[in-house]
């Protein structure tokens, strides 16, 4: 056994010297074969009042070891060499605090060490090698050098012995006593206790009390707590209850030691009695391999399962040819992945509906702010259901901008119904095979996502969301939106056959529920299948409840904030979704609250005083200067707003119109208008350049006018029928020389005959007004129905007129009546000219 004192050593060299077993450098290390039998000095030798030191860690040196000692050269050389000039052959081991010995500083240096006496001392190349003796304690009365070589002036202090002879002797056998114990534990401690016989006798209390203290796995510090204790018998006390520590730890090792043998040999055993057990099965034929268990299970699992005959028949063959397959072979991989796939499957397993219509109710007004309309719709739907005892064969269609909670109300809509839910988005999906899935002959071959949706939530009736219907792809791997007919159809997806399965499977009581931004890229087969219902987003009343209940509550909590740390008031809320989120969605608004809610927490955290309040005039601080500003409409010749729809909800656009120069007739249009844009743009100028007359405008301008017509905005591709009567009156408003007498803004396509024909978007675009502030709207007679199926919330306020020629549009945007400016100053030319001509006749 080797006691171990490190002075350093490099890893890569002590990694080598333990493989070829030779002493580590910066070791000692007790030697038991040793034959130096030396004693330490006896208290009265000659001893050198000034001694060179070697500070150790880890451990500190004992009086009585004799250990060979490996030193680094280049940090000892130089005490070796002063030892040797000084004519000495003693050295001062002195245990330090330090981590690296090597940087030791005189204040970490303990105040006893042990002298130790150099033997057979070989200076290497890169090395120095030695014996090293313990001779006897000694105390530093002063420290002369405060680098290397450290030099110090020192004593030897006596034990002090206020025991008597009886005590001491009860603590030696009390000491032996407890080596006894230590051995049936550890046997390698009889050879450290025949090395002490060998050089020292038991009585010797002083070397008895060392050597025990060596034998112990005792922290460093405590063993100097040993080294510098120098009353015998406390000493001796102290030694004892480390040997007792060491003989529980050890006793406890060894309980450790004979548990994990014992449970080693009981699993060996175990095992070889197994081993045993299958050959004798295997003899006697009683064996279940790894196939026949497998059909065990897919059997055991179609008894559970309400199978159609199809489906079952096909279960059934498949199991025989499992039975028949070797393991190994690629086919028994293929059909046992088929049968665990058709197993798994919740054939004739149905969640129960909730169709009670107050908790419906509920769930939607707890999720939702505002979307009254699309409430009630499902409120309908539900009870529809009620009716017919179940809700099935239903393929609902969500359309609405970003934001405006498409995909939360489907997850209500399965809360309220008690189903479980999936989704998965379509959007960019090219491959039908992610729908229909894959023939079983290819590698990696996988049903479609339906299937996969039904395995995983285990019933039949669940609410499966697909999202971003309008935007799933095709390519050469085939028409996703095509395989979709099949699964969306009532009529057909009572018999979904995926390529996978190639057995026919029930969707026809699955709820789906689609997603989408807008219709025109939906193919038309596909958009037949669907029940719309439209989200066309926020008014601010809307935005601002939502941002309270909802919004602001799931901010704080997500930063770990509380209604009491930070608050915000409804004025500043307003100003948020009017100056910084305007969208039809509140996305934007989610991302803007949650900036003011980190910026708060930020002050919170460098010291500010909860309750950190957000007024109006802080916004600034925390968002910047506003991006939106209120809608100016300014009320100019040639100058008309007109209401549009877009994928991000409806708005405002203001079209203008001017007369560039009178040399020639033109007709310019700018503002990236698309081609059905244009069109109405060309149907307005023709209609109003052939109507000025009836309008009372000047009948002669636009005879040499080249004209002007912009839709500002010109980065934003604009295209759609919904504003011709806008850029009629635009026209006439420049011919007429006058603007419009109202603040009003309008939609609706106009034919060449001066027909308002009807337009889309109604509630967008009224939306829209409401957000900008207009209040008086003309609107197709055709879209009366459809302004009146909006909720009243919406229409409150508003002055709405209905136009089914453009004669109605011009009476409410001039007054017709009267003669125009234009007009007059026509006449009034006119009158002049003729003038003229009555006084040159002869």
């Amino acid at each position: 056994m080797k006691d171990t004192i490190r002075f350093e050593l490099p890893p890569e060299e002590d990694n080598t010297q333990q493989q070829s077993g030779t002493v580590h450098e910066g070791e000692l290390v007790r030697d038991e074969n040793s034959e130096d039998t030396q004693h330490p000095a006896p208290a009265g030798a000659s001893l050198p009042a000034r001694i060179f030191l070697l500070p150790i860690k880890d451990r500190p040196f004992f009086p009585g070891q004799t250990l060979p000692v490996v030193l680094n050269k280049e940090a000892w050389f130089d005490t070796i060499k002063a030892m040797k000039v000084a004519g000495q052959d003693v050295l001062g081991v002195v245990f330090v605090t330090s981590e690296d010995n090597l940087k030791a500083k005189p204040e970490e240096f303990s105040k006893i060490g042990t002298l130790i006496r150099v033997h057979e001392l070989k200076v290497k190349e890169d090395y120095i090698q030695l014996i090293a003796e313990g001779l006897r304690r000694f105390k530093i009365e002063q420290l002369l050098t405060d680098k290397p070589p450290f030099e110090a002036v020192v004593s030897y202090p006596e034990d002090i012995h206020d025991a008597s002879e009886t005590e001491l002797k009860a603590y030696g056998l009390a000491i032996m006593n407890a080596f006894r114990e230590l051995l049936p534990l550890n046997p390698l401690f009889s050879e450290e206790l025949r090395y002490f016989l060998n050089r020292f006798s038991p009585s010797n209390h002083a070397q008895l009390a060392d050597f025990a203290a060596t034998l112990t796995t005792a922290e460093g510090p405590v063993l100097q707590d040993v080294l510098e204790t120098l009353n015998l018998s406390e000493r001796m006390e102290k030694v004892l209850r480390l040997i007792k520590d060491e003989i529980e730890v050890t006793r406890i090792q060894s309980n450790i030691r004979e548990r994990v043998e014992e449970n080693l040999s009981q699993h060996q055993r175990e095992f070889f009695l197994k081993q045993q057990l299958k050959e004798i099965q295997k003899e006697l034929g009683i064996v279940k391999d790894d196939r026949s268990a497998d059909v065990d299970l897919f059997r055991e699992r179609l008894e559970n399962l309400q199978l159609s005959e199809e489906a079952r028949q096909k279960a059934e063959e498949e199991l025989e040819k499992l039975a028949m397959l070797d393991p190994h072979s690629p086919e028994y991989a293929v059909s046992r992945n088929w049968l665990d796939w058709i197993t798994q499957l919740p054939w004739g397993i149905h969640s129960k509906d909730n169709l009670d219509l107050g908790h419906a109710r509920k769930v939607l007004d707890r999720h939702h702010d505002g979307l009254e309309d699309v409430k009630q719709r499902i409120l309908e739907f539900i009870a529809v259901g009620k009716l017919k005892g179940e809700v099935s064969g239903s393929i609902i269609l969500l359309v609405g901008p970003p934001g405006v909670g498409k995909t939360s109300i489907g997850k209500s809509i399965a809360e309220a119904l008690g189903r479980k839910f999936y989704r998965f988005s379509v959007g960019g999906m090219r491959d039908e095979a992610e729908i229909k899935g894959h023939r079983r002959t290819y590698i990696g071959a996988m049903p479609g996502k339906f299937i996969q949706a039904l395995k995983t939530v285990g019933t039949a009736n669940p609410v499966i969301m697909l999202d971003e219907v309008d935007k799933i792809g095709a390519s050469y791997q085939g028409d996703p939106a095509s395989a979709l007919l099949e699964v969306l159809d009532p009529e057909q997806n009572s018999d979904f056959l995926d390529h996978y399965l190639d057995v026919r499977f029930d969707l026809s009581n699955v709820l789906f529920v689609c997603t989408a931004n807008q219709l025109d890229t939906i193919p038309g087969p596909l958009l037949d299948r669907m029940e719309v219902i439209r989200l066309s987003g926020y008014i601010t009343e809307e935005k601002v409840a939502i941002a309270k209940h909802h919004l602001w509550p799931k901010l704080l909590k997500e930063a770990g904030l509380d209604r009491q740390s930070v608050q915000i008031t409804e004025a500043a809320i307003r100003h948020v979704i009017e100056g910084y989120a305007r969208e039809a969605g509140v996305r934007s608004l989610q991302k803007q609250l949650g900036r003011i809610i980190r910026k708060a927490a930020l002050k919170l955290v460098e010291g500010a005083e909860p309750p950190i309040r957000i007024h109006v005039s802080d916004l600034p601080d925390y968002l910047g200067q506003p991006r939106f500003h209120a809608d100016k409409h300014p009320r100019l010749i040639g100058t008309v707003t007109g209401l549009a729809w877009t994928a991000m909800g409806g708005a405002t656009l203001t079209i203008e119109a001017t007369r560039v120069h009178t040399l020639n007739r033109g007709f310019k249009l700018s503002g990236q208008l698309g081609t059905v844009m244009q069109e109405s743009a060309n149907i307005a100028y023709s209609f109003i350049s052939s109507h000025l007359q009836q309008y009372k405008a000047d009948p002669e301008f636009f005879d040499k006018a080249f004209v002007h017509l912009h839709v500002p905005d010109g980065a934003t591709p604009k295209d759609g029928p919904s504003a011709g009567i806008t850029m009629a009156t635009a026209l006439l408003s420049l011919a007429r020389g006058e603007p419009v007498q109202h603040e009003l803004a309008m939609t609706g396509e106009l034919s060449l005959t001066g027909q308002v024909l009807p337009v889309g978007g109604i509630r967008e675009k009224v939306i829209a007004a409401r957000r900008s502030g207009i209040k008086m709207l003309i609107l197709p007679e055709d879209n009366r129905k459809d302004f009146e199926e909006l909720p009243d919330y919406l229409k409150e306020g508003l002055d709405v007129h209905f136009a089914r020629h453009y004669d109605d549009v011009a009476r409410l945007a001039f007054n017709i009546r009267a003669k125009s400016p234009a007009l007059k100053a026509w006449l009034e030319k006119e009158a002049r000219l003729a003038a003229e001509g009555s006084c040159q006749l002869p």
